[in-house]
Formats: C-alpha cells, structure tokens, sequence
C-alpha cells in the first residue's frame, strides 16, 4: 500500500489513554537493576554497551544473564546459581491456569483506558497463546491457555479496544545472544526465511484469530518481509485498525513504509505532524521488578500532568503494567492506575476526543502551568497544580458572553477579562489535586 496515505482512524486519535500489558516468564525471576532508562544509559558516557549491561527492563532478563558480569549475571548467579532460562519459562507457563482475566479489565477500565495492548511474545520467544505455528527450536514454549483471546474477550466486554505486542525483530530462541549494543540488537534480528514464515504466521494467525484494533511490532522485521502485503491483509479484516512504526523504523520514519503512528519511548516529545504515541512503564521498567522501590515508580500527581501534557501536545499515552508471574498486578501499579482513573472521572472531558489547541501552553498568575485541548468549539484549559485561593488568572481571553464552567461543576462560573486573558472565581478554592479543567465556550 501506499505509505501515509491512509487517513488516521478518528477513534485512535480520541483514546488517548492506553494500557500495554508485558507479562513474561521473566516476571519470575523479576530482577533488573534500577536505573535511568535505557535511552538516557546510551546517551551517557557508556553508550549502548551500558545501557544493554545495565538494562533496568526486566523483560530482556534473558539477554541481560549472558552478558558477564553485568548486574543481572551477578544477581543470578548469587540467587539461582546455573539455572537455566527455561526453568523460569516452565514454571511461568504452569501457572496460568489459574489466571483471571476480568481483574485486570477491570482495573484498565477504572484507569480510564480506551485500548489494551497485550505482549503476545516478547524477546524470548515465549507465545501466550496455543499457535498452530509452535516454536520448532523450543516447542514447549507456549500457554497451552489462550491467554490472548481471554483478555481480549474481557477487555472487549468493558468497551475497550483491544491490540497485540508482537517482537517481530528479536527472538532469542533463533539466536542473537548475547546482545552487547545497539548494532548487536541488530544484527540479532533474525533473516531467515525459516523465521520470516514463523513470524509472519504467527502475525496473519493472531489477526484472523484476534482482530486486533492495534498492530505493535518490536524492534524491526526481516528485510525480506512484504509488510504491504501484511498490512493490506490486516486493514480488509480490520478496517479501522492501526500499525505501528517498529517494523522498520527507518523506513516507516522516512515515509516509504506505511504506519499510522510513532512510538516515542520513555519521552513526552512526539513530532506535532504525525500522530504519536508515548510508551512507557509506571516505574523504570516495563516487566515486573520485585526489587523496584516505590519511590521509583511516578506519583499520582506526577503521571496525571505527564498524561495532560502527552495529551495537550498531539499524543496519546501507553501506559505499561507489569503483572507478577503469576498474573497479579502489583498495588503500587493499580494504585497509580486507579488515581488516573479517578481523575479522568472528573476531567475526561478535557482529555477524550481533544485536540491540540492553537497554543498549548500556558501559565496562571500564580505560575501554574496550563495545557490548552479543543473539542466541538469548545477550548480547555487544564490548569496543572491547585490555586491558593478560588481566583484563577489564565492567559487566555473568551469572548464577550462566552461561558467557562469548572468540569465537575454544573454552574457556570463567573469571569472578568484582564490584561493578560481572564481572571476566573471558582466556587472555593479547591482540594489539592494534580490539576483542575475549565471549559471555555469558545475563545477569540
């Protein structure tokens, strides 16, 4: 198909809040090193080989055991001695069984989400779901439960859009470790066509199976792929569906393959001429880390104004959870997930079906930052910290008789054009909260 030509689907661009699941076998043993994110270790003086050494994403435990000497090989020899990665991948496969999906639809919805993205196989190799294409090199590495189909079944009930997570670049069980750096991870990338056919099965299986509303490949493709070809199979089964820009970022980034969005990682800044999506985990990684202090993890206040941001700036947030080997998600991550729900149960208006508003930053009197979205003539301005008092100076001016009202608040509020924009009364002054919405009718 023809790259970029085809229009974003418009239910994409109003969810904005989405959750990635990474539930893996390296969930069991649950250990990285607690670190800046990968991308800020390779800007330091280590580079890449630091920042594969000292990887803080649980998930790539795998790769990061056979480096010697790194963090995780050390943890590993002193707390599991020589045992190997398939006990891990045993014992996670065994205990899926008793794993209940609703919880965590649940838990997703409450947090406000619109879409769950579920890692079907990451690095490892691993399925969580019963493929008719096993693994030939490891063919008891997959769920003998449709772990994919029951969340998706959950998720859908609760009026959530549901995708895959496919690492479609790396699969440890064809080779590739260790990888040291960047132009290692690379080079792992497998170009066989044994492994084209596997992968691209597995990709045609899990859309017939699945249909999923998202398409998110990992870390690039096999060079011999016809990603137009899969890519036109998957919009006639699901027309309104997206495709990410990891199959092969550089030519999906140069506009000569097709995607439908970016995937910034670990970054708030996404290009303002195409639609992004920023990903990351509510701590430093996206697999769970047993050893992750919570002080670690983003506070309430701190996740709502990044999401705000994100939001007022084009983009859309994937948010990751990172559940326990046994399929629980840990409190300090449904806690954060509950105060961003409980917010957007105030807020949404601000949030859902925006846009970026002509400007999109501000600040009050008080030197609040303000971020700026607009829906059906109206603008919102999303005022992130409390006021002192009920008086809210913003810099921006309605109209003569336009009305601003406090979401959450029936009454419309009272308002005074000034100097710089307008000074609005709140009925008191508010609680202490991340941030509070106003809605302008319209602005001039």
């Amino acid at each position: 198909m023809e790259p970029d030509i085809r229009p974003l689907p418009q239910w994409f661009d109003d969810a904005k809040l989405g959750i990635f699941v990474h539930w893996t076998a390296a969930a069991v043993p649950a250990f990285a090193p607690v670190t800046d994110s990968p991308f800020d270790l390779a800007a330091g003086g280590g580079g890449w080989e630091e920042a594969m050494r000292c990887s803080p994403y649980v998930e790539w435990y795998q790769n990061s055991i056979a480096i010697e000497g790194s963090p995780a090989a050390v943890h590993h020899a002193e707390v599991h001695g020589d045992r190997p990665y398939d006990d891990f991948v045993a014992q996670f496969l065994a205990g899926h069984a008793g794993w209940q999906p609703e919880p965590w639809a649940d838990l997703f919805a409450q947090a406000g989400a619109r879409y769950v993205v579920l890692v079907t196989k990451h690095h490892d190799g691993v399925l969580l779901w019963p493929s008719a294409t096993p693994n030939p090199n490891k063919p008891a590495w997959g769920s003998s439960r449709d772990l994919v189909g029951d969340l998706a079944t959950a998720v859908r009930s609760r009026h959530m859009r549901f995708g895959t997570y496919y690492s479609g670049g790396l699969d440890w069980t064809f080779g590739g470790l260790p990888m040291r750096d960047f132009q290692g991870m690379l080079a792992a990338i497998p170009q066989t066509p044994e492994y084209l056919a596997y992968a691209d099965a597995h990709w045609v299986e899990l859309i017939k199976r699945y249909q999923p509303d998202v398409l998110w490949n990992d870390i690039g493709y096999p060079g011999a792929a016809d990603l137009d070809g899969l890519f036109e199979r998957y919009y006639a089964a699901v027309p309104d569906g997206v495709v990410n820009n990891r199959f092969d970022w550089m030519a999906q980034s140069a506009g000569q393959v097709h995607a439908d969005f970016v995937t910034p990682e670990y970054s708030t800044h996404g290009d303002p001429n195409r639609k992004w999506e920023s990903t990351r985990g509510i701590g430093t990684s996206f697999g769970y880390n047993r050893f992750e202090p919570e002080d670690s993890y983003l506070e309430p206040d701190a996740l709502v104004r990044m999401f705000i941001d994100i939001v007022a700036h084009g983009g859309n947030l994937l948010l990751n959870v990172g559940p326990t080997a046994d399929g629980i998600i840990p409190w300090v991550q449904a806690q954060r997930l509950l105060a961003l729900g409980w917010w957007l149960h105030t807020n949404g208006d601000a949030i859902y079906g925006t846009r970026p508003w002509g400007r999109t930053d501000g600040t009050t009197g008080e030197g609040h930052d303000v971020r700026y979205t607009t829906r059906d003539g109206a603008v919102f301005a999303i005022v992130c910290g409390t006021p002192s008092s009920e008086l809210v100076e913003l810099d921006a001016t309605p109209p003569p008789g336009a009305e601003v009202c406090l979401l959450g608040h029936d009454i419309p509020l009272r308002w005074d054009a000034t100097e710089a924009g307008c000074r609005v009364i709140l009925p008191a002054r508010p609680a202490d909260a991340p941030a509070l919405a106003l809605r302008l009718s319209s602005l001039a």
